[in-house]
């Protein structure tokens, strides 16, 4: 059994407040949610992870959601009572899979732009293009950053995945090989039996594509108690594209 511990990074000091647990999404890591922990962190202590094969965190040759819910589960564990845990995209439906597996370490659910529903769309594509990149011609951040446009166009994305790029040890801090290779579990979902009956909330951007109305059924049939909530001019990486809503939102759910 896998005992390897999630690198963590702790912002403020406990209170009589829960905790929050923040889990990125695929190709992040807990210091793309620096400034979303620092605000949340000013009445409650913030609790962010690199997930495995991301960050600093261990290395593994699976990345299923079954996995990722007990790495999930041994740092709430490790804290000694239940947190209240926000996921955002991979992140989101690992927390998803914590929650109906083990409903006792979690006292609110907030998921940030995904369903618990298996997509059609693959990230292949940009895992092939940070694989392309020749590090020993990247002396600086920007260098990476022209080597990559032609391949990644969008000036977003590659500062987006660019954060996971380590100048000084010239390396991705990204197990890219298994990031491939588990890409179809990554963008799927495998359906699992139960419900999760506690609080939990669903937040998507006005302009994202990845929760839709039809979607409401499925979180529904596994989330009986759950509310919604669009924020508008935002697209799938809500929480960097409107920082202050998105921590409007949470400070009206995280009440305890």
């Amino acid at each position: 059994m896998n005992t390897e511990i999630l690198n963590t990074v702790i912002t403020g000091e406990a209170t009589d407040k829960t905790s929050l647990l923040i889990v990125h999404g695929l190709f992040g890591s807990a210091r793309n949610w620096g400034v979303v922990a620092r605000r949340m962190a000013q009445d409650r202590q913030v609790i962010s992870v690199d997930m495995r094969n991301h960050g600093t965190s261990f290395r593994s040759l699976s990345n299923s959601y079954d996995d990722m819910a007990a790495d999930l589960a041994r740092v709430i564990e490790a804290t000694g009572g239940p947190m209240h845990v926000l996921g955002h995209s991979m992140g989101g439906k690992a927390s998803m899979m914590l929650a109906l597996h083990r409903p006792g370490l979690v006292k609110r659910l907030i998921i940030a732009d995904i369903s618990p529903v298996a997509y059609g769309h693959t990230q292949v594509g940009l895992v092939d293009a940070m694989k392309s990149l020749d590090v020993s011609q990247v002396e600086k951040r920007g260098d990476a950053d022209r080597a990559l446009a032609t391949l990644i166009p969008e000036d977003s994305v590659r500062a987006f995945l660019l954060q996971s790029y380590d100048v000084k040890g010239k390396k991705w801090l990204l197990n890219l090989d298994v990031l491939g290779a588990e890409m179809a579990q990554v963008v799927g979902w495998p359906y699992p039996e139960g419900r999760f009956d506690g609080p939990s909330y669903f937040i998507s951007g006005g302009d994202s594509r990845y929760v839709k109305w039809e979607q409401r059924a499925d979180i529904k049939a596994l989330f009986p108690a759950a509310k919604f909530a669009k924020i508008p001019g935002a697209g799938h990486w809500l929480h960097a594209e409107k920082p202050r809503e998105f921590e409007a939102v949470l400070q009206t759910v995280l009440v305890d």
